[in-house]
């Protein structure tokens, strides 16, 4: 338990293993598991995209396919509790969004901690956060 326990944490989560590790952290900062926020962000999808069938695939599916998968990562027990929400869009955005709507205490988020030619051209999903968040962010390194 938490010395000073948060009323609300939010995790995003890419289901790597490091994901989850941040989300363990996370719960050392709850009281219970209901006070975890696991958010996933999915990129939207363009029906120009080389192997997207217009019609075939809509967000209804993706976000259905994406909470299954995090839940049978999560079926562990002490996740019970968690609430889950999957978003749509740029994932340093919509998880700086998602925090400061829901009034966050606090984020908790991992960083592969790419650096040189890799970080230029994917970006920091973790660095975007701690910009653009209303709330401390605390980034777990790989």
């Amino acid at each position: 338990m938490a010395w000073f326990p948060k009323k609300m944490v939010v995790v995003p989560i890419d289901l790597s293993d490091f994901s989850l590790m941040a989300l363990d952290v996370a719960l050392d900062f709850v009281e219970d598991a209901s006070h975890l926020h696991v958010i996933h962000v999915l990129r939207e999808m363009s029906p120009m995209e080389p192997g997207v069938v217009w019609g075939e695939i809509d967000d209804t599916s993706r976000r259905i396919h994406a909470e299954e998968a995090i839940r049978t990562r999560l079926a562990d027990p002490k996740y019970n509790g968690i609430v889950i929400h999957i978003l749509f869009g740029n994932p340093g955005n919509q998880i700086a969004r998602y925090a400061e709507q829901r009034a966050a205490d606090l984020i908790v988020i991992h960083s592969h901690g790419r650096t040189g030619a890799a970080h230029l051209l994917i970006g920091s999903v973790a660095e975007r956060v701690v910009r653009h968040a209303h709330c401390p962010v605390l980034v777990i390194r790989d």
